[in-house]
Order: structure tokens, then sequence, then C-alpha cells
């Protein structure tokens, strides 16, 4: 494990002082915490090297984030139930992106654009945000953790922009990530970009799993060419690929897993579109850093913004949110309407 004053040397890039910061961070972090006798944040390293933050709320819960890509590669309820899903496979060594968790897709997502797959921000090492600007919405947590990104490599992506990304654990220990993206370009020119939270979560069984708040949606297919479909189901079940985008989906989705009998309950702000994604069998095979059985444990349902692009002219600031909640029920089935869910009942 590095010492507190050593976090964040090898993901600074910019600081001319990178020990310096680090110990400013830890501090912050501390000072920030010193009034909740339920919170913690603790900087560590995995067993690959990589640096990450542990952020500990109320009970067993908790959260794990990487620096390298910003990503929660472990979320556990308040009886320390894991709740995200990673491969079996998962290479943890850069430049590589990691198979699991949380990665954020930005600037684009697939391969809709010019550059990555998924695009670059998964691959790269954030450091810590020692003075992120407040959040005037944020609600009350119980630990969280600021990181910022803002290399610029025009090589990659020709535009100066400022990431801002919050991870944070609430008091039933839900988990909040709060994303921040503004345009610093000098030269008057805006940029355009799309956006993904792709979680991976855990689940007993695919075959068990039902996906609602989506029903009666259109969704674009990227197994026939994002070709345009309206889903006919009364809910999103699994028996084969589906790699989809539905488009101005309700601000509340529910994940079912029945076998555990337990609920995921995924809440967005600013981020109009949902992806529902798992390989299958056949897939799962022929992807790399995937497990031929992993399939079977996990789903991929996300908040997004993709079917249209966001927009920022130089100083504007875009603000997307996802907040992940555990129920121990299925309480949630037959229950949302995505219209009545749309108009924010």
């Amino acid at each position: 494990m590095k010492k507190k004053s050593e976090i964040g040397e090898s993901s600074s890039s910019s600081s001319s002082n990178p020990t310096a910061d680090a110990t400013a961070a830890a501090n912050a972090a501390t000072a920030a915490l010193a009034a909740s006798p339920i919170g913690s944040v603790e900087f560590t390293t995995d067993s690959n090297g990589l640096e990450k933050v542990i952020l500990r709320g109320p009970r067993r819960s908790a959260a794990e984030v990487f620096l390298y890509g910003a990503q929660v590669i472990s979320w556990k309820n308040k009886l320390g139930e894991e709740l995200l899903f990673v491969s079996t496979k998962a290479v943890f060594s850069p430049p590589k992106p990691i198979r699991g968790g949380i990665p954020i897709c930005f600037p684009q997502f697939l391969n809709n654009g010019m550059i990555e797959r998924h695009g670059f921000v998964r691959t790269r090492f954030w450091r810590i945000d020692l003075d992120p600007p407040p959040l005037p919405t944020a609600a009350p947590c119980s630990a969280s953790i600021d990181l910022i990104l803002d290399e610029q490599d025009r090589w990659t992506w020709p535009h100066k922009y400022e990431f801002r990304h919050r991870v944070a654990l609430g008091y039933e220990g839900e988990l909040r990530l709060t994303s921040r993206i503004r345009n610093i370009r000098p030269d008057g020119k805006p940029f355009s970009f799309t956006f993904a939270y792709h979680p991976y979560l855990f689940v007993s069984d695919i075959s068990e799993v039902r996906v609602e708040g989506v029903e009666t949606l259109n969704y674009l297919d990227h197994l026939r060419e994002k070709e345009r479909v309206t889903e006919q189901a009364d809910a999103i079940t699994f028996e084969s690929e589906v790699d989809k985008v539905y488009v101005l989906t309700p601000t509340k989705i529910a994940i079912l897993d029945h076998e555990r009998k337990k609920t995921i309950e995924l809440r967005k702000d600013g981020l109009l579109d949902a992806i529902v994604w798992n390989p299958w069998e056949k897939k799962s095979k022929a992807i790399e850093d995937f497990g031929n059985q992993d399939y079977k444990r996990m789903v991929c349902v996300g908040a997004a913004a993709i079917e249209n692009y966001i927009t920022l002219k130089p100083g504007e600031e875009w603000k997307g949110r996802m907040e992940l909640n555990f129920v121990p029920s299925s309480y949630c089935s037959g229950q949302l309407d995505p219209q009545k869910a749309l108009m924010g009942a």
C-alpha cells in the first residue's frame, strides 16, 4: 500500500509537485469527512499497482474507484454484498480498458465517432480534484471523492475541455455519479460529444433478470445497424444477445433479479437515453477479456446521451448524473409506467 503522501504521482501529469498535491488531497478529504461519524475515504493501491480510492459508508457499504479511468470497480450494499460485475478475464494493465465496474464513455459511444471505441477517458489517469466547484443540488452523502481530467491531446481529440467527476455514497449505501464537462477552448468554437455510464451489474442468473421502465419506448438496435424499433415486450428479458440504446427514457429504470429477490433502481438526470447490453454466449467467446460464461452473471444497464449530440460553446458546462439504489425485494415489478415516469410520476 502506498502512503497517502505518495498517491497521485503517476496520475497527475500536469502538476509540478504531485506529492504535495496528493497530500493536500488526502487532507482535504479527511477534513471534509470530519463532521461525519459514518463515512471514510482511504487512498491505496490494488494488487496490480493501480491507485484507487475506497469510500466507506454506513455499515458495510463501500465503493472502490480507480484513478485510472475514474472507474468505479466495486460497489457493496450495507450487507457487504457486491453489486457490480468484473470479468474473470479483466485486464488491469494500462492502456487496456478494464472490463467491468462502471466505465465512462466520452466523447463517443461505441464506434460512433472518429476516435477509439467508447472514447478515451476510461484509459486516462485522472487526478484528485482539490477544489471542486459546488454542486447546488448535491444530496447529502457519507463519503465522496472528486476527480478531474483536463489533459489535452490534440491528436486524440482536438478540443480543450475540463471533465470533473464525483463519486459519492449516500447514507443508505446508494451510489451517485455526477459528471461535469466544460468547454474551455479559447478560440470561440463549440464542440460536440456523446456520453454514457456503462455499469456492469452483477446478477445471479441473466435468465432470471427483468429490466422495467423502457417498455413501449423506441430503441436503436445495434445488432441491426442501429435500426430504430419500438419495444413490444412488457419488460426486457434475456434469451439471446441484447445491444440496445433506448431513447427518451424515464428518469427511473429498475433491474430486477428474481432469483436473488433484489432490485437495483437506476435514476438519472441530464441523460435522456439508456443502454442495455448482454453479449450472450457466442459474443462472449469472441471478446478477449471476457470469460466464456461471464454473460450469465452480468447485465449492463446505464444512463446515456447518445441519440442526440451534446454541444457546448466556450464557457458552457454540461452535467449528467446517475444514481444506483439497492432494494432488497422485487417490489418494482409491474409498477413502472414509462409514460408516467417521463412526466415525473
